[in-house]
């Protein structure tokens, strides 16, 4: 059986997915050209991958897409691919054999479901192999300032979750100052890992920004320094292209959801590691 890394180790072995899976996994996908150039080895270029979540959540996506995206994920070694529960399976078998984590969204884009159907969401894709949840906070509550509902509930994803990261999208969009500080901290008190920014889909929405980035890391500074508990923030919605991914690193993001990480990925082949910015990437690595 083939050995996996240790945030992959929810996963069956290749040997199983391949009697399961008659497409083959997503290495032994093609490559084109362009793939193949040289760059995307450089330890700059795989430390600033592995920041990246290869996102792909449209509503019309298929089979085929989720097949692409898994085999793009493994040949440049991002961290995760972020996909909708009913694509958790064919992730999974896709990516058996690599060190890319699975990730999958749960009650998405609107967070407005019920606790209960969070709860079969999160139990669900964890059985089916899922390794990270990304989860959409219940906006509504929030804005009424109802900490109670708001709080239960993401406890109970967290625990639904076991051992598994839980990134809460808060929808900095929809959001007053004041919400975003009170959502930042209802998520760490629940125990959840990252706090993440959008889901992208609220319409002529800015997605990730500096400045709510900076807001986030600060509230998160705050709280430990009071004593609360360390979260990570994830950037998410509308990155496009390296200069705004280094921004938005450098602002404090631990993490970036975007679809245009190759595009990403081949401007930074372009550019130097020299940077201060560039230099803590890849120290996080070393």
């Amino acid at each position: 059986m083939t050995a996996k890394k240790e945030r992959g180790k929810r996963r069956k072995s290749s040997t199983d997915i391949e009697s399961e899976s008659p497409t083959g996994s997503a290495l032994k996908a093609d490559k084109s050209a362009d793939d193949n150039e040289a760059g995307f080895s450089k330890p700059w270029v795989l430390a600033l991958a592995n920041y990246i979540d290869h996102t792909l959540l449209q509503p019309g996506a298929t089979t085929d897409d989720i097949v692409r995206l898994c085999s793009e994920a493994a040949q440049y070694k991002f961290f995760a691919v972020c996909v909708n529960p009913v694509h958790v399976k064919r992730a999974v078998r896709e990516l058996s054999s690599t060190q890319v984590t699975v990730a999958t969204t749960i009650g998405f884009p609107l967070g407005a479901d019920l606790t209960d159907i969070k709860i079969a969401q999160t139990q669900r894709a964890l059985f089916e192999g899922a390794e990270e949840f990304d989860m959409v906070i219940n906006i509504g509550a929030l804005r009424e300032r109802d900490s109670n509902y708001v709080l239960s509930e993401l406890q109970a994803i967290v625990r639904a979750a076991r051992d598994c990261p839980v990134k809460v999208i808060i929808e900095c969009d929809l959001l007053t100052e004041e919400e975003k500080i009170l959502a930042t901290q209802l998520c760490a008190k629940a125990g959840a890992t990252m706090v993440k920014t959008s889901t992208g889909f609220v319409k002529d929405s800015k997605g990730a920004t500096v400045e709510d980035i900076v807001l986030l890391k600060k509230t998160i500074d705050n709280l430990v320094a009071s004593g609360g508990k360390e979260l990570k923030i994830k950037a998410s919605g509308g990155i496009r292209d390296y200069n705004q991914a280094m921004a938005l690193i450098e602002a404090g993001a631990a993490r970036l959801g975007t679809s245009a990480g190759i595009n990403i990925l081949k401007e930074a082949r372009h550019k130097g590691s020299k940077s201060k910015i560039a230099k803590g990437i890849l120290s996080e690595v070393s």
